[in-house]
Formats: structure tokens, C-alpha cells, sequence
């Protein structure tokens, strides 16, 4: 790297130097790799406290453009898009970390779209669908509980959700609270839009409480949470720990709470909620990919009234609203009893075939606990790349713990996995081959 590039960098806080590094770098002068200066060397540049320089780093370190590499010193990110959820694609490995639902247990959309033609819907109507407002408020009201006025509004899936409402909420380079390891959409949600992430550890209680506080403690200005089947670990909040994280939320009542119920009519755990009845910002999201496709780019999201205002502003009628055509099949399927019987078996066969695999490895000395969710998060003893690479020889394409990682190192020895669609054969042999890979890795480390 020049060594003149500390003098290209300016600022005496550490916002205007964090801006500064993120100009210079959105400009070419500064490309991935590139070393940035020490933080001793920068402070004596500018002429600023040496924590000045640090809080600048850890803005940029949270927002993905750089990353700490100890001795090696702060380095500017290489930008490429982050990880997505979905098949790989070119590739002849079998996919097991897709995160998709079953096909088969998506119900039938045909009969339902031959019900949907009638009036056209015109420019100035209302965003929501009045019957699916009708059949989607006792389901909202059911999950935050009694004496929350709200409102319930329709957007275009819950990622749509996610940024329209961090968007009416927040400034650029403010703090957003994220598990960790944290849902890949919600992490590149929060990145694309320029806020800070700040890690919150998740453990099997759900999201822990002394990371929610050292959040709130460092300011964030919105929380989000998935309180059943987070993605990728599994976990679901426990009454005991939601109860515990309400009463550090009690003073921070403005500070915005997202809860994203994901897997809400497949989940098999209670809900749990964060937002007590004094909470003032708040939102809850259920979309309903899982159950009706990822195709139906749909969701529910009930907030309270200023919330909800504000979210309103930012879905005109005619403009960015969600089609009602769209709409009203989903009002049609979650109102048809074989399309709900089709989802409750949906929900039984992903609780089963997790369960079984998860004994399946448990036996072959891996042990893995299934939790709530689509996939499974397993425990390593090794780094998971090693394993990975492993699997990769023998016909599968794994994802490894990394790619959902905000600061827990913990994660980099966890493989996240998809086998519900697997075969019982196919089944028992990944299971086997997981088991040997862990043990070539181990080897190899030893060796």
C-alpha cells in the first residue's frame, strides 16, 4: 500500500473519519486488500485520540467494509456479494444447504388462481386487501398479546419488510442490533443500507440477554429478532429468557423492535414475544414463503400506530403497493382447510425428518440437536471449510457457519444443513460421510 494514503484520509471524529475511508474507497483510491494505516499512525496523522481511530474502524468493521486482521493490521473488504440463501448454482454437487422448503409440501396454488378474477384494482385504492386485513389482524394480535394498538399493512416479503422499516427509522451509520450468527438477508439488508450491525450472541435460549444490553448500551437504534426457528441455529426464544430481554427493553421504549416470525405456521414452538404492552416501536413480520412458496413474495406486518404511519408512507397506493391479485390468493389459501391441512403436514415432516437425521449423526459421533427451522446447525470439532472440502470429495456441497457470522469465531465450526428432502439411503449416507469427514479433518490437524 502508498504510504501517502494517510494523509488522503480526513476527519477529527469518528464518524467524519469512518465517511472519509468509505468516500475514498467508493472513489477506487482505496480497493480490496489494501492495508489501512495503523491506528496509532492514523491518530498521529490527524491529530486525534487514539479511540477516535478505533470507534472509526469499528463503524467500518461493522458496516463490512473492512476487516480486522489482527497483526496483520485493518484491511479494506473485498465487496463481492454476501452469501444467499438458495441453490448453487453450476454446480454437480449435491446442494444440502439451500434452506429451501419442499416443493411437494407447497399447497396447490391452481384452484385458488382460478377463483381470483373479478374487479380490477385502480390507482388510489387501499395497499391492503380488506379480507386479508380482516383474517390477518386476530393472527397478528394473537402473537404480541393484549393491549397493543397496531396496525397490520402488506409488503412485498419480510426482507421488503426489514428495510422499509429500518429505512423510516434510521440514518446512515446508525446501529442496528442483529443475532449472531444472523439470517443472511438481515445481514446484507442492514450492509446495503449503511447501518452499523452489532453482533448479539444467541445461545439455546434464543437471543442472550448480556448481548442485548451491550447493544442497547452502544446505542442501536432498532433490534431485530427472530424468536422462533432462527436462522441458521435453530433456537427459539424461551418464555423465561423473553421475559428477561422485556425488562432490559423497558428503558428503551423507543428503540425499535423487528421480530421476524419466519416459519410461523410450521413452527412447532410457542411464540415468544420481545414486546411488552409499554414498548413504543415495534413491528412484527410473518411472511409466508416457507408455508406458500418462496414465489409469493408476501408479507404480513403489524406495527404500532406511528410505526405503521410511517411504513404507510413508504407503500403508495398504485406505486409500491403489493398486487392484490397476489394478495387475495394468499387470503384464499390460508383460508382453505386442504391447503392448511397441506402446511400442517408440512410442518410434522420438517420437525421429523431434522429429528431423525440428528439422531442419525449423534450416533455416528457428531452430536447435533435438532431445533426449530428448515435446517440443521451442527457442531464441529474442527473448522468447518476442512469438513466442507472434505464433503466436497464425497458429492456434497455444504454451507459452512461462516457465512452467518457477525463476531462469534464459535461459528466457524458449524455446518449449516438442509436434509429434510434427503431419501433415507441418501440420508444415512451423508450422515456417514459427515462423520469421516470430521475424522480426515482431525487427522489432518493432528498430522
Amino acid at each position: 500500500m502508498n504510504h501517502n494514503v494517510a494523509v488522503r484520509i480526513v476527519g477529527g471524529s469518528a464518524i467524519e473519519i469512518a465517511d472519509s475511508v468509505r468516500a475514498l474507497t467508493e472513489r477506487g483510491v482505496f480497493s480490496p486488500g489494501d492495508t489501512l494505516p495503523s491506528v496509532r499512525a492514523l491518530a498521529q496523522e490527524l491529530g486525534v485520540n487514539r479511540n477516535t481511530v478505533i470507534a472509526a474502524y469499528r463503524q467500518l468493521s461493522q458496516s463490512g467494509l473492512v476487516e480486522s486482521r489482527g497483526r496483520a493490521g485493518t484491511r479494506i473488504t473485498d465487496r463481492a456479494p454476501v452469501a444467499q440463501e438458495g441453490f448453487a448454482p453450476g454446480t454437480v454437487l449435491r446442494d444440502i444447504g439451500t434452506g429451501n422448503p419442499d416443493p411437494s409440501l407447497i399447497p396447490d396454488l391452481s384452484v385458488a388462481l382460478a377463483g381470483l378474477a373479478g374487479r380490477p384494482v385502480l390507482y388510489g385504492e387501499p395497499v391492503i386487501d380488506r379480507d386479508l386485513e380482516r383474517w390477518a389482524l386476530p393472527w397478528m394480535s394473537e402473537a404480541v398479546g393484549e393491549g397493543h394498538a397496531m396496525q397490520v399493512t402488506i409488503t412485498g416479503g419480510a426482507i421488503d419488510a426489514l428495510e422499509r422499516l429500518l429505512a423510516q427509522a434510521l440514518h446512515r451509520d446508525d446501529a442496528v442490533a442483529l443475532e449472531d450468527p444472523c439470517f443472511l438477508s438481515s445481514l446484507h439488508t442492514v450492509r446495503l443500507g449503511g447501518y452499523r450491525a452489532v453482533p448479539v450472541a444467541v445461545d439455546d435460549e434464543g437471543m442472550t440477554v448480556a448481548g442485548l444490553r451491550a447493544a442497547l448500551n452502544e446505542g442501536v437504534r432498532a433490534v431485530v429478532c427472530t424468536p422462533r426457528a432462527q436462522n441458521p441455529t435453530g433456537t427459539s426464544l424461551t418464555a423465561e429468557r423473553a421475559s428477561a430481554l422485556r425488562d432490559v427493553l423497558a428503558e428503551h421504549p423507543y428503540v425499535l423492535i423487528i421480530e421476524d416470525d419466519h416459519f410461523s405456521m410450521l413452527s412447532t414452538q410457542p411464540y415468544h414475544s420481545l414486546i411488552s404492552a409499554e414498548h413504543q416501536r415495534w413491528s412484527l413480520v410473518r411472511s409466508v414463503s416457507k408455508f406458500l412458496g418462496p414465489d409469493m413474495c408476501l408479507a404480513i406486518t403489524a406495527s404500532d400506530p406511528y410505526t405503521a404511519a410511517q411504513l404507510a408512507k413508504r407503500l403508495s397506493p398504485g406505486t409500491t403497493w403489493v398486487s392484490h391479485l397476489l394478495q387475495r390468493l394468499a387470503h384464499a389459501l390460508v383460508t382453505s382447510d386442504e391447503a392448511l391441512t397441506v402446511v400442517r403436514r408440512a410442518a410434522q415432516h420438517y420437525a421429523e425428518r431434522n429429528a431423525a437425521f440428528a439422531h442419525m449423526l449423534t450416533n455416528r459421533g457428531v452430536p447435533v440437536s435438532a431445533g426449530d427451522g428448515l435446517s440443521l446447525w451442527v457442531a464441529l470439532p474442527v473448522p468447518a471449510r476442512d469438513v466442507s472440502d472434505q464433503l466436497m470429495r464425497r458429492g456434497w456441497l455444504a454451507r459452512t457457519g461462516d457465512e452467518f457470522v457477525l463476531a462469534d469465531a464459535a461459528a466457524r465450526r458449524r455446518l449449516r444443513l438442509t436434509v429434510h428432502d434427503l431419501s433415507d439411503e441418501d440420508a444415512e449416507r451423508l450422515a456417514t460421510d459427515i462423520a469421516e469427514s470430521v475424522a480426515a479433518a482431525t487427522a489432518r490437524k493432528v498430522g
